[in-house]
């Protein structure tokens, strides 16, 4: 059994020297541990950095892609060199390297294919208030899309069995984190979350330079994402509520037109016609780009197998 261990990095010359020192050698249950360092077209020292701990596997880059595609990347590498088992950590030592042991035992011990590290976000002192409750929000938006458990989406600090890495695919620029938990559960694969400790700040997020550009970009990747993986409920829904709002001013008009006056309120029943009209059609398109998702379905099923035969 393979465990790799997979870091992406940009620029993390000074980090990563702690965050290397500090993995696990040995882990029950696991045969092998290797590193591999995924990197994002690094200016600095990292490169020779890694090099000097002994890092099992480089990915390089010739320029900055971003996270979500150097994660990728070090997903696919990782695939190559045999992993079992790849758990992704951060390069700043965010993430308390002992508890790596929690996230592999679910996946040894057949409970779960993805198992992601639930951080105390409520005990972070470099958490604000408001930044607490926009941990908590996001998650909750992200369990009620995904139909899954997860308590702390964003967090990168989680586990892939090979099944599961070899089906992950990643559409979005910016991150991989809540992709990759709402395409997962549409594959059918099972995902945990397992209580993890974190290190003190080594520095700022580099994700997250400003909150209100974070909350926007993770906004549109939530709405993306349940288009492209949840399709039919997402314009189902759409169109449910315009046609429900046509039906209400339906209601309105023969309301008066029985009731109280036997006329007028014409408007009324013009714009419910149009609303009901319209929510139709939404549901339709639902329709259509639920069919389109089966595709999907299926050319990712050949995707896998054809990975499956490239890394026999």
């Amino acid at each position: 059994m393979k465990l790799i261990i997979q870091i992406p990095c940009y620029n993390e010359e000074i980090a990563l020297p702690v965050t290397l020192s500090q993995l696990p050698t040995k882990i029950e249950g696991i045969d092998e541990i290797e590193v591999l360092i995924s990197d994002d077209g690094s200016t600095d020292r990292t490169i020779e950095i890694a090099k000097s701990y002994g890092v099992n596997h480089i990915v390089y880059s010739t320029h900055h892609k971003g996270l979500a595609k150097t994660f990728l990347a070090g997903l696919h590498k990782a695939i190559a060199e045999g992993a079992d088992i790849i758990v992704n950590t951060d390069a700043d030592n965010q993430y308390c390297a002992d508890d790596i042991e929690k996230l592999v035992r679910p996946i040894l011990d057949k409970k779960a294919d993805i198992v992601i590290g639930a951080r105390p976000i409520k005990e972070i002192k470099e958490f604000s208030k408001f930044k607490k409750f926009l941990q908590f929000m996001g998650s909750k938006v992200v369990r009620l899309l995904s139909s899954t458990a997860t308590e702390d989406a964003p967090s990168g600090f989680r586990a892939f069995s090979r099944e599961a890495a070899l089906a992950m695919n990643v559409f979005d620029n910016y991150t991989y984190t809540i992709e990759t938990v709402i395409q997962s559960k549409t594959k059918g694969f099972h995902i945990i979350s397992v209580p993890i400790r974190v290190n003190p700040t080594f520095r700022k997020s580099r994700l997250v330079k400003n909150i209100f550009t974070y909350i926007q970009k993770n906004s549109f990747t939530i709405i993306r994402m349940f288009i492209i993986y949840r399709p039919f409920r997402f314009f189902a829904l759409i169109g449910g509520a315009i046609a429900f709002a046509g039906l209400i001013l339906l209601g309105r008009f023969l309301y008066y037109y029985f009731m109280i006056s036997g006329d007028g309120h014409i408007q009324s029943l013009i714009i419910s016609s149009i609303l009901i009209i319209i929510g139709f059609q939404t549901s339709i398109f639902g329709i259509l780009a639920d069919l389109l998702a089966i595709n999907r379905k299926l050319l990712e099923d050949v995707q896998v197998r054809t990975k499956k035969l490239e890394n026999k």
